[in-house]
C-alpha cells in the first residue's frame, strides 16, 4: 500500500477549508493569497538551482542532452519546457524533451499505473540511449513517484547527471539525486491537488534551470532571444524588431539583413553589426560557439 501520510503536498490547507461557501471572487483571492507562496518557496532553493544550470550547462556545451522524466502533472511540465526550447532557442528537439510515464498519449490523458512502474523507467531511458554525457531532470510533488525515482537512480548508474524538482523536503528522489530542488509550498488549496502550488513551483523552477542553461551556453545576447527561429509571421517582425534594436539600424535594413541571412538572427546581427558577409558571420559565430557578442568582436 502506498503510503502518502507525511507528505506536505497531501495535508490539509486549513486556510482553505471553507472554500466551497465562498463565491468566485472569494474563490481566486484564496488561490491568489497560496500562490503568492510559491516563489518565496523557490527563493530559498536558488543555490540548488543555480547549481542545476552550471551543471546541466557544462554537459549541454559537451553535446549532452537534458531529458526530463515524470509523470501526470509533472511530467507534462517537463515535456512543455523542452519543447518549447526549439522553437525559443533552436535547440534540436533530439537535445532536449521529456519521458512522460505512459508515453505521449500520456501527455493528453491519464495512463493509470504508468507512473507506478519503476522498470517503465529505466526501459524509457535505455530505449534513448541514455550516456554519461546526459542530463536526467526527475519531475515529481511527491518526490517519490517510482517512475521518476527510478530514473533518477538509473541516470546515476549511467554516470549521468541527476537533478530532482519536488515539492517535499527529504523526499527519496532529493536523496537520490545529484542535485535536489525542493521547494516547499506548503498544502494545496484543494487538498492534493499538486497541478496548483507544486505544478506552478515545478513550472518556474524548470524555466529557470532552462533559460539559465540557454544563456550559459550563449543562446542569449543582451537579453534577447536571438537564436529564436522566425517561423511565423509574428516571429518574423520579432525578429527584425530585435536586429534593429541591438544593432541601431532600421527596420528596412534590419528586414533586408534577416532575408540576406537566410531567416538567421545571430548572422543578421553580425552582419548588420560588423559589416561582414553572411560566411564570414557564419564563420565567426562558428570560432565563438554561437556566443553572438564575442562572434561581432572577431568580425570587427
Amino acid at each position: 500500500m502506498v503510503n502518502i501520510d507525511g507528505l506536505t503536498t497531501e495535508t490539509v490547507n486549513e486556510a482553505t477549508k471553507h472554500i466551497d461557501e465562498m463565491d468566485a471572487l472569494g474563490i481566486v483571492t484564496l488561490i491568489n493569497q497560496e500562490d503568492k507562496k510559491v516563489a518565496e518557496a523557490i527563493e530559498k532553493e536558488l543555490p540548488k538551482v543555480a547549481m542545476a544550470v552550471d551543471a546541466v550547462a557544462e554537459r549541454f556545451k559537451k553535446g549532452g542532452r537534458i531529458i526530463y522524466c515524470g509523470a501526470g502533472t509533472s511530467g507534462r511540465m517537463g515535456t512543455l519546457d523542452a519543447v518549447e526550447l526549439t522553437p525559443t532557442y533552436s535547440v534540436s528537439p533530439d537535445r532536449a524533451f521529456g519521458l512522460l510515464a505512459g508515453g505521449e498519449k500520456a501527455m493528453y490523458q491519464a495512463v493509470e499505473g504508468a507512473e507506478d512502474s519503476a522498470q517503465l523507467a529505466v526501459e524509457d531511458l535505455k530505449r534513448v540511449g541514455l550516456t554519461a554525457a546526459d542530463c536526467v531532470i526527475g519531475v515529481a510533488a511527491s518526490g517519490r513517484t517510482p517512475y521518476t525515482l527510478a530514473a533518477i537512480q538509473y541516470a546515476n548508474e549511467t554516470g549521468a547527471l541527476s537533478v530532482s524538482v519536488t515539492c517535499n523536503g527529504d523526499s527519496q528522489m532529493a536523496a537520490a539525486a545529484q542535485i535536489s530542488i525542493a521547494p516547499v509550498v506548503g498544502p494545496e488549496v484543494i487538498s492534493g491537488s499538486t497541478r496548483m502550488k507544486a505544478g506552478t513551483a515545478q513550472k518556474m523552477v524548470l524555466n529557470m534551470i532552462s533559460t539559465g542553461v540557454m544563456v550559459r551556453v550563449g543562446k542569449v545576447y543582451q537579453n534577447y532571444m536571438v537564436h529564436v527561429q522566425p517561423t511565423n509571421e509574428k516571429l518574423v517582425v520579432r525578429a527584425e524588431r530585435m536586429i534593429s534594436e541591438i544593432t541601431g539600424a532600421d527596420r528596412d535594413r534590419a528586414a533586408k539583413a534577416l532575408k540576406e541571412s537566410k531567416m538567421a538572427v545571430p548572422e543578421a546581427i553580425v552582419m548588420v553589426s560588423s559589416g561582414c558577409s553572411l560566411d564570414r558571420a557564419k564563420e565567426v559565430l562558428d570560432q565563438a560557439d554561437g556566443r553572438v557578442r564575442e562572434a561581432i568582436e572577431l568580425a570587427k
